[in-house]
């Protein structure tokens, strides 16, 4: 018996090279097929801190926006614990899928300058999505202390050396951060650091004069400064802001001195960078609407729409800058 060649039955090899052509051609069209349109389920943004602070204040200003914005729910994840690494340190491991940001600040740069112990990387571990805000902090001094003006701050403590003590949420905060940078600039100002376990206590010590000077955000202290319990004397932007404009920049007493704090949204490292860039459109979006600056600015700052290149620029750079200070003025962490 004679076997059939391929050319003995063409009808044949037509329909096999058909099908085989029309079977590869589904299976290399099956992964955009399979590929669903981001965002096809709720985002989460975790918020490394308890509720009430600035990072989980100007995550939930910007979050019903952005959820509208890409017609899915953005939900607020409140994650504290050890100085706000363990939420950071959560979605530094999370699936890059744009699905599960974190809401940081500029403490996460200072963190990353003086603590050892972190299971991340401040630049490395994470994709930079959005600034949302950026404020400085109000310089405030106990109502004891006979100083109103920044040059008349400086001048006192340069006067007596030893004799003030400021107040911190703690070691190697970000209060500590700003307070040691002016004490740098100044020229060595001899002024002594009480760390406090957060913000509460030391805004009551500065108020009973335990402490006579404190470097902190809009929110934590323009309540007291409006009730009456403590002076403001000036502002850390380099120049006058319309958070408190009837305050003077410290730069007019310490030139060079500028500390501003910003807060933002990451994404873990290796997110898609459309993904990333259709975030950043968003939360862009959102921070020119009105109605959003201004609810920013009644909580000390300003809306700061930035592409995702320039923050990780800033990222970056301050991480540099704030282990540069650390060495100098010896900031530790706990």
């Amino acid at each position: 018996m004679t076997r059939p060649s391929y050319s003995s039955c063409p009808p044949c090899v037509a329909y096999g090279i058909a099908a085989f052509a029309c079977l590869a051609a589904a299976t290399l069209a099956a992964p955009a097929y399979a590929a669903e349109a981001y965002p096809s389920k709720p985002i989460t943004i975790v918020v490394p801190y308890p509720p009430g602070g600035s990072n989980d204040i100007f995550a939930r200003i910007v979050a019903k926006e952005i959820g509208e914005d890409l017609k899915q729910p953005v939900i607020i994840d409140n994650r504290p614990g050890a100085s706000g690494n363990t939420g950071t340190s959560m979605v530094a491991k999370a699936a890059p899928d744009g699905y599960t940001l974190v809401a940081v600040s500029s403490s996460m740069t200072t963190n990353a300058a003086v603590q050892t112990r972190l299971t991340y990387d401040a630049v490395k571990s994470f994709a930079p999505v959005a600034m949302v805000a950026q404020g400085p902090f109000i310089v405030a001094v106990s109502n004891a202390l006979p100083a109103r003006t920044p040059q008349e701050l400086i001048d006192l403590i340069r006067k007596n050396p030893g004799k003030y003590n400021y107040a911190s949420s703690g070691p190697g905060s970000v209060n500590e951060f700003g307070t040691e940078l002016l004490k740098a600039k100044a020229g060595k100002l001899q002024i002594q650091h009480v760390p406090y376990k957060g913000m509460g206590p030391a805004i009551t010590d500065l108020i009973g004069n335990q402490t006579q000077l404190l470097i902190s955000s809009g929110p934590s202290l323009l309540p007291m400064v409006r009730a009456g319990k403590v002076r403001a004397v000036g502002i850390t932007s380099a120049k006058p802001s319309p958070i408190a404009p009837d305050l003077a920049p410290m730069a007019n007493a310490v030139p060079g001195y500028e500390f501003e704090l910003w807060w933002g949204f990451l994404a873990p490292a290796g997110t898609p960078a459309p993904i990333v860039a259709q975030l950043n459109a968003a939360v862009n979006r959102a921070l020119e609407k009105p109605a959003i600056r201004n609810a920013i600015l009644k909580e000390g700052a300003e809306a700061k729409p930035v592409t995702p290149q320039q923050f990780a620029e800033t990222i970056a750079a301050d991480v540099s800058r704030w282990k540069a200070l650390a060495k100098e003025q010896n900031i530790v962490a706990d």
